[in-house]
């Protein structure tokens, strides 16, 4: 099976710093899917907070992939956790039209810090053991998320970002220690949100506090004739420690281009000149001033 892993954030809300025309398109979303199962993707990475993302994927009738979905956060004063959760997951399995995910993660890790922790996870448990979940995880923004949780329960799975300018997991240890647990890992944001394949004259004047990491980027691709595709996901796949690469697309014609360049590898290319350690920029989350 490929390393890819397709992401669906933009079948539903309009998402990522590049993008320019919003949503997939339905008929997009189909070919799309039909690609993937072609190129033998198999994992399929959505979200109950990524608007009808799971119903237009339902609509297709093209169910034949591992889904993993995230939950969202537990709203306040709920009263009965466990129906909540499992109400949650029963309706993401209806709207994809399937008998059950392949995994369920907690989006926002916080919720394992409150008050309610304990019903949070015996509810987890609940639903993994009920056959309405294969496989239970978290989808964590920093490394340290990972340390405060880990000893509360065991994760089947943890995604995390990573590129070449946001290397925390690699630097941190944690892949490895992830890798040791016998935990699986999913990466995401290998593109950073796109500004990664960004033309250096497009990037937003948010990130010109950053101008020397763009300004090389743009000069060493030309100079040495490199694609940022390929670049960019050359680096996680040099990983044996990750499983799954998620990449979300914003058309048919990308997704193509995504999967025709993650056949190329690329080891000899130093882009270490890359790597930033400023949440300001590797964490898009603070990029809410754009």
């Amino acid at each position: 099976m490929s390393k890819l892993a397709l992401g669906t954030v933009q079948f539903g809300l309009d998402y990522g710093v590049s993008n320019k025309v919003g949503k997939v398109n339905d008929e997009d979303i189909k070919k799309i899917l039909i690609l993937a199962k072609k190129e033998n993707i198999d994992v399929i990475d959505t979200a109950i907070s990524y608007g009808k993302s799971e119903q237009v994927i339902g609509n297709t009738g093209i169910t034949d992939f591992k889904f993993i979905s995230k939950l969202p956060d537990i709203p306040k004063n709920c009263i009965h956790i466990d129906k909540w959760i499992e109400n949650s997951v029963k309706s993401s399995i209806i709207n994809l039209g399937i008998s059950h995910l392949d995994g369920i993660l907690i989006h926002n890790t916080s919720n394992f810090l409150s008050e309610n922790r304990n019903e949070l996870i015996k509810s987890l448990i609940k639903i993994k053991k009920d056959g309405l979940v294969k496989k239970i995880g978290i989808s964590i923004y920093d490394p340290i998320e990972y340390e405060k949780l880990m000893n509360m329960m065991r994760f089947d799975i943890v995604q995390a970002p990573l590129n070449i300018v946001d290397r925390r997991l690699v630097t941190s240890g944690l892949l490895s220690k992830l890798r040791s647990e016998g935990i699986e890992i999913h990466v995401r944001s290998v593109f950073l949100q796109g500004l990664l394949l960004m033309k250096r004259d497009s990037i937003p004047t948010y990130f010109e506090n950053w101008v020397d990491i763009w300004d090389r980027w743009e000069l060493e691709l030309k100079k040495n004739d490199l694609n940022p595709i390929e670049l960019c996901l050359s680096y996680p796949r040099s990983l044996s420690e990750i499983d799954k690469i998620i990449v979300g697309v914003e058309n048919y014609i990308q997704f193509n281009e995504i999967i025709e360049k993650s056949k190329i590898q690329i080891n000899n290319f130093d882009t270490s000149f890359m790597i930033s350690n400023d949440l300001n920029l590797i964490n898009p989350n603070n990029w809410r001033k754009l």
